[in-house]
């Protein structure tokens, strides 16, 4: 049996059609509502529902953990005594290796090599386990659809993420970011051992090594000097949890009504539906597991790495494109036709 079309004129709740007066529906009491087994959405309610270009209030409140982490982990950096009297290298975007104010401030903690620095493949591992094992996605022809628009909804997300810290025609948005701002590879010789660029303090103009990405730069032995570096860190972990926290909240939660404009461009009220809602099954355990460990990584970056505007910069990068992937589709129907809304699919 078909879902409910959600884009049909009259699936709606509070639209208006043009050049007319608007219409309530009737109350949604009035409808006997359908089994989700049946895999059709539930009728939407006759009360307003959030607006379809903003997140509904639930993901409002979820997302802002990510800037709560980094507000309370940069105010905590420079109130911590411990932390506020270790020496930080503006270069490396960290304190001093040699005597670290914790574990967690050494960028060879065991967290940070096999968890920060692969972040991606771990996200793949959670999204790609729930959206092949988990009974919420349903079963049959339905089942087999919205388990290939979580795949299209991962590889929209995966090519942010590629194209920011990876490869963009080029080097990557990053790398590309920090050159535009002014910034270069310099050799370690043109450094003091404090760290200051020696040509500036002499006035002469420094000495550039001809490459374009702070990779390259380190292989070279030179340092990735002067320009603004978008915290590379906070966008993966930002995009990870937000995106995971995306495919599965609606799983294992109570389903919350959404906002969405249809074909008409008329806007309509809609429930999800999980077809094993408040289970949370392994693969559901796997993946909010791997957000909490992010969440975790999130604060000690916010503690230990990176200035304040450069893990803002890295904030608003994630964000855009979980905007982009999440929320545009709900005012964009040939998108949603595409790639999906979760739990609307």
């Amino acid at each position: 049996m078909s879902a409910v079309d959600m884009d049909a004129p009259g699936f709606n709740t509070r639209a208006r059609t043009r050049g007319q007066t608007p219409v309530e529906s009737p109350p949604a009491l009035a409808t006997t509502p359908r089994s989700p087994k049946d895999g059709i959405l539930s009728p939407p309610l006759a009360t307003p529902s959030a607006s379809p270009f903003i997140p509904t209030a639930r993901e409002t409140a979820i997302f802002a953990i990510f800037p709560a982490l980094l507000l309370f982990g940069g105010l905590y950096s420079v109130l911590s005594p411990t932390v506020n009297v270790s020496t930080y290298d503006p270069v490396t975007q960290s304190h001093s290796q040699h005597a670290p104010p914790s574990y967690f401030a050494h960028k060879k903690n065991i967290f940070n090599r096999f968890f920060v620095k692969i972040g991606w493949a771990w996200v793949t591992a959670a999204a790609g386990a729930f959206a092949a094992l988990h009974p919420a996605l349903g079963s049959g022809a339905a089942g087999v659809r919205r388990r290939l628009r979580v795949g299209l909804r991962y590889a929209a997300v995966s090519l942010a993420w590629m194209g920011t810290t990876q490869w963009f025609f080029g080097p990557p948005l990053i790398d590309r970011s920090f050159r535009w701002s002014g910034g270069m590879c310099h050799p370690e010789t043109a450094f003091s051992p404090a760290g200051v660029l020696i040509a500036h303090a002499s006035g002469v103009v420094p000495k550039e090594l001809a490459v374009d990405t702070a990779t390259a730069c380190r292989r070279l032995g030179g340092r990735w000097y002067g320009g603004h570096d978008i915290s590379g860190h906070v966008f993966l972990l930002v995009l990870g949890a937000g995106m995971l926290l995306q495919e599965v909240g609606w799983a294992v939660w109570p389903c919350e009504k959404r906002a969405l404009v249809n074909r008409e461009g008329e806007v309509v009220h809609v429930h999800g539906v999980s077809y094993a809602s408040g289970v949370v099954g392994p693969t559901g355990k796997f993946a909010l597991g791997v957000v909490g460990l992010k969440l975790w990584m999130l604060l000690m970056t916010a503690i230990y790495f990176h200035t304040w505007f450069e893990k803002f910069t890295g904030l608003l990068t994630a964000t855009v494109t979980l905007y982009v992937v999440y929320v545009v589709p709900r005012f964009a129907p040939t998108l949603r036709s595409v790639i999906g809304v979760p739990g609307l699919d």
